[in-house]
């Protein structure tokens, strides 16, 4: 594979990843993800972000360097935006291989160098504003971007192109083959992307909305031409398009509008709680709102938070499990406050056996959550016909008030 030229002495490189590996350990990819480094060229090269060697991506790397008349060997400055190993972990590999090359992050970023990788020397610090002089007119500059999504991310500007490397920011998951750019792909491949896109934002940045959009306001002078994120497609026709949906994704959780639908999310033992969400829905249909549904533990919670995150209304169907909530739904919860799902309308349902408790601990685990809800409903065993029309009318007063926002 060959480096992709984003214009002139500057190159993308990247891997694509196909394993069954979880992303962070934690989010399946069933699409892959890319990892994306940059090469910059002035009188001296710049490397924007690494990698770990993964898949064999550091072979793929050095194929790529090579294409574009360089190696790692001839790196002078390796420049980390962010320091999660995924982009930073064959950087000892690196140093030994190339140990005149100076290594350029902000203080908290080099201070994971020394703490995390144990690497002491050709370290410098930069921070909000600082340039690096590549030479032969080529002028790189930094903006700090804390908390996108950990606290010593940076992002790096290229004037000359207008090309932002913004690593994790305005990524996604997907791997994208050998088409690299944004005007490379169909509109049903966009909207794949659009998915995939939301659902790493709900997954790796929503707890951190509120930084998303200071990023946003510091670097909205800039006369960005092309985005170049470190995982996902790269933006060089519609840069706007990846950057006001992260826009919108901030405001998901920050005080803006979620989209006018409902997420059902259900769980159930025997299936007693099962009838009541198929009643449930049953009030959405005959609004006319339209919603998704997950049932769990079957599906996987990345999947789960990601169309949550965007509704505007949930259903949290679950049965009493040993006195308290259904494990998997408090895992789910747990999630939500972690990722600052707040501000949503919700209703939440379900049966017990021998007594109740899910209620109780619900409504304990929502309290700072500053939810609009709908009383609960629960009910012993298999819910009665005054039980179900009940649920079935709770549904469609849920969707009503979607339709009102």
């Amino acid at each position: 594979m060959k480096a992709h030229s984003i214009c002139e002495n500057v190159f993308a490189i990247h891997a694509d990843i196909t394993t069954d590996t979880r992303f962070e350990g934690i989010w399946p990819i069933p699409h892959g993800v890319t990892l994306n480094s940059y090469v910059v060229k002035g009188a001296k090269t710049a490397l924007i972000d690494l990698a770990k060697d993964w898949e064999g991506s550091i072979a793929s790397f050095a194929e790529q360097l090579a294409s574009c008349g360089s190696s790692f060997e001839k790196i002078d400055y390796l420049i980390l935006n962010h320091l999660e190993p995924d982009h930073t972990a064959y950087i000892i590999e690196m140093k030994r291989r190339n140990p005149g090359m100076e290594i350029i992050s902000t203080p908290k970023g080099i201070a994971m160098v020394r703490n995390f990788f144990k690497i002491t020397e050709g370290l410098r610090e930069v921070k909000n504003g600082d340039t690096l002089d590549l030479g032969a007119g080529r002028i790189l500059t930094f903006f700090e971007t804390p908390n996108i999504h950990w606290p010593e991310t940076m992002m790096t500007w290229d004037a000359t192109c207008g090309i932002l490397f913004s690593c994790d920011g305005f990524g996604s998951y997907g791997i994208v083959g050998d088409r690299v750019f944004d005007d490379e792909f169909s509109a049903d491949e966009h909207r794949f992307y659009e998915a995939e896109s939301l659902r790493y934002y709900s997954n790796i940045v929503a707890s951190f909305s509120s930084f998303v959009l200071k990023a946003l306001e510091k670097l909205g002078s800039l006369p960005v031409r092309v985005v170049a994120p470190s995982h996902g497609i790269i933006w060089r026709t519609n840069p706007t398009e990846i950057i006001t949906r992260y826009a919108k994704y901030a405001g998901y959780n920050t005080g803006a509008p979620c989209e006018k639908e409902i997420c059902v999310i259900w769980g159930s033992m025997y299936g007693y709680t099962k009838q009541g969400v198929d009643a449930v829905i049953e009030g959405i249909k005959a609004e006319g709102v339209p919603y998704t549904i997950h049932q769990i533990p079957d599906t996987d919670a990345s999947f789960v938070l990601a169309d949550a995150y965007k509704a505007a209304a949930l259903v949290l169907a679950m049965p009493t499990y040993e006195y308290k909530m259904f494990p998997p739904m408090a895992h789910i919860l747990d999630l939500f406050e972690r990722k600052h799902f707040t501000g949503k309308k919700a209703f939440r349902l379900g049966s017990w056996g021998w007594v109740g408790g899910a209620k109780k601990e619900y409504d304990a685990r929502i309290e700072g959550f500053k939810w609009e809800n709908l009383e609960s409903v629960e009910w012993q065993g298999v819910p009665s016909a005054a039980d179900l029309d009940l649920l079935k009318a709770r549904g469609a007063e849920l969707a009503r008030q979607v339709k009102e926002l």
